[in-house]
């Protein structure tokens, strides 16, 4: 499953230039690991930092205009005072031995003052290459440019980077390799047309593996409701399908489903038994047998912290879970002792099995840190300048030292011990 090892955020909202991981170019920096946390106090820009992932998901199924519009436009998103364009960088590798793969991509207004896609590319490194720049296999500037078909790599760039004129020679160039390109709608992403091309499977890769995206706007109100029947076999962003997805499950993993509920029964304090009843449209209703009582409570009557903690499983539990999980403040509405067992869970999901999600949280709970690691922890900060400042727990040796004599990270955090790192 492809996962991400770096990834680089520029004039976006108050991430003016903010770095995680590694890049194709900083290869000295230690890759991101499966799950990976993000702290700070709040205005830091943790929501921003979220929010960027959910803009380039947007940016491939909308565009970019509407992107930007769901964001009340373009100049409210961009870094104030910056003049230059939104810039996301996604170093990533398809499966864990393959060779990474950079993609790039420019967002800027145009002399009518709408959002654009300014440039896009994809870069990998020729098999054995260690070193140097990385060949390109997609080039656009402009809405115009080069894709390479096949797995065969595309064009060298010495100085990383190519002229328009070099672009223009390229695409007049005859080659069974290359295919010029020219996008009808320049507020459209390149990889979302060329992506649904069988000769463009690197491309098209990629593209699926940003669609395979889960970014969690879990809605307590939204998973009280009861949806039309009819399963459906992943959880919706909101959570508003839990019945749907409920009912897939059972339907087509019966006994996986059962174990399940039994063991999400487990692990949420007061409950004794989860369990479903068909209703007369074909719709199963969420039932939980509280200690204590006889009689079970529907869905509908239970607090939001279990419904958040049982979609949380059951997202889990996927039989196809997403490439990439993002939640920001899972901790909202949960109690604290719940936050270390959801943490131990959500490690035991990205390490563990055949398939597996990487995970990527915000969080300003010390009780979730407490599980973590410091190389699965960054701090973000704010600058003089008003902008965020982000590093790793573990580049400060001391806190490497005190995790490793026993003491946890999230009471570090609480401590203060963190600042600064």
């Amino acid at each position: 499953m492809a996962r991400i090892e770096g990834f680089r955020i520029r004039n976006f909202g108050t991430l003016r230039d903010v770095t995680l991981g590694r890049l194709w170019n900083e290869e000295g920096t230690g890759a991101l690991t499966p799950m990976t946390a993000v702290i700070g106090k709040n205005g830091t820009g943790k929501s921003t930092l979220f929010d960027a992932f959910g803009f380039l998901a947007d940016c491939l199924k909308l565009g970019v205009e509407e992107a930007c519009d769901r964001r009340n436009g373009f100049t409210r998103i961009v870094s104030q005072g910056i003049d230059e364009p939104i810039m996301l960088d996604i170093y990533y590798r398809e499966e864990f031995n393959a060779r990474p793969i950079t993609y790039e991509v420019a967002i800027a207004l145009d002399m009518n003052g709408r959002p654009y896609v300014k440039s896009e590319r994809l870069r990998q490194r020729r098999k054995g290459q260690g070193r140097g720049w990385p060949f390109s296999f997609l080039i656009l500037e402009e809405g115009r440019g080069i894709a390479w078909k096949g797995e065969n790599v595309g064009v060298n760039e010495e100085s990383g980077q190519l002229s328009m004129i070099e672009i223009e020679r390229l695409m007049q160039e005859e080659s069974h390799e290359t295919e010029p390109v020219e996008l009808q709608d320049i507020r459209k992403l390149g990889i979302t047309s060329l992506g649904a091309f069988k000769q463009h499977p690197r491309i098209s890769a990629f593209r699926q593996f940003i669609e395979g995206w889960y970014l969690s706007y879990f809605s307590p109100v939204a998973a009280r409701g009861l949806p039309l029947a009819g399963p459906q076999k992943h959880l919706s962003v909101s959570g508003d399908n839990i019945g749907n997805v409920v009912q897939f499950m059972e339907r087509d993993h019966p006994e996986r489903f059962k174990r399940i509920l039994d063991d999400i029964a487990a692990r949420i304090p007061g409950i004794d038994k989860i369990s479903t009843e068909p209703m007369p449209d074909g719709r199963l209703l969420l039932r939980f047998n509280d200690k204590g009582f006889h009689d079970p409570f529907s869905a509908q009557q239970m607090s939001d912290g279990t419904l958040k903690m049982f979609s949380y499983l059951l997202l889990l539990a996927d039989p196809n879970p997403p490439p990439f999980l993002c939640i920001e403040e899972p901790e909202n509405g949960l109690y604290h002792k719940l936050l270390e067992i959801l943490a131990v869970q959500f490690r035991s999901h990205v390490t563990e099995g055949r398939k597996k999600s990487q995970i990527f949280i915000t969080t300003h709970q010390p009780y979730f840190v407490d599980a973590l690691n410091p190389d699965e922890v960054w701090l973000l900060d704010k600058g003089d300048d008003g902008f965020s400042r982000i590093s790793r727990a573990n580049q400060n040796p001391i806190i490497q030292g005190l995790v490793t004599e026993g003491l946890p990270l999230g009471g570090l955090w609480y401590s203060d011990y963190l600042e600064g790192v």
